[in-house]
C-alpha cells in the first residue's frame, strides 16, 4: 500500500520561506513523478509543481514560477517542495501526490492523474 505523508507546514511572515516535505512508503518511488497541489478555503485544489521520476523535468504553475522549487532524493524516498518569497495568496493545504503510470520525462499538471495523495500540510502566511 502507498502512503504519503507532509510535513513542514506552519506560519510564516510574507516574504519568509517553509520547505515542505512529502516521504512516501511502499511503491516503487523511483518510478512515480510527484506533484504538489495546493488548497485553499472556498477553491479548487490547484496544480503547484511536479517532477519526473527522474528528476530532470520540473514544472511549475506560473504563480509559483522562481519562488518555489521541487526536488526529490530517492534514496530517502523524499520529494520536497521549497517555498521561498511567500505571500498571502500562497496559503493553503498543500498536498503531495504520487503518480505511478508517469513515462520516463513526464510531469503532469492535471489533478487526475495522480494516484495516490498525501493528507496535506497547512501553509499559513501572515501580512
Amino acid at each position: 500500500q502507498v502512503q504519503l505523508e507532509e510535513s513542514g507546514g506552519g506560519l510564516v511572515q510574507t516574504g519568509g520561506s517553509l520547505r515542505l516535505s512529502c516521504t512516501v512508503s511502499g511503491g516503487t518511488f523511483g518510478l512515480y513523478a510527484m506533484g504538489w497541489f495546493r488548497q485553499a478555503p472556498g477553491k479548487e485544489r490547484e496544480f503547484v509543481g511536479a517532477i519526473s521520476r527522474g528528476g530532470t523535468v520540473r514544472v511549475y504553475a506560473d504563480s509559483v514560477q522562481s519562488r518555489f522549487t521541487i526536488s526529490k532524493i530517492d534514496a530517502k524516498r523524499t520529494v520536497y517542495l521549497q517555498l521561498n518569497r511567500l505571500n498571502p495568496e500562497d496559503t493553503a493545504a498543500y498536498y503531495c501526490a504520487a503518480d505511478d503510470n508517469a513515462v520516463a520525462g513526464a510531469a503532469d499538471r492535471r489533478r487526475e492523474e495522480y494516484e495516490f495523495w498525501g493528507q496535506g500540510t497547512q501553509v499559513t502566511v501572515s501580512s
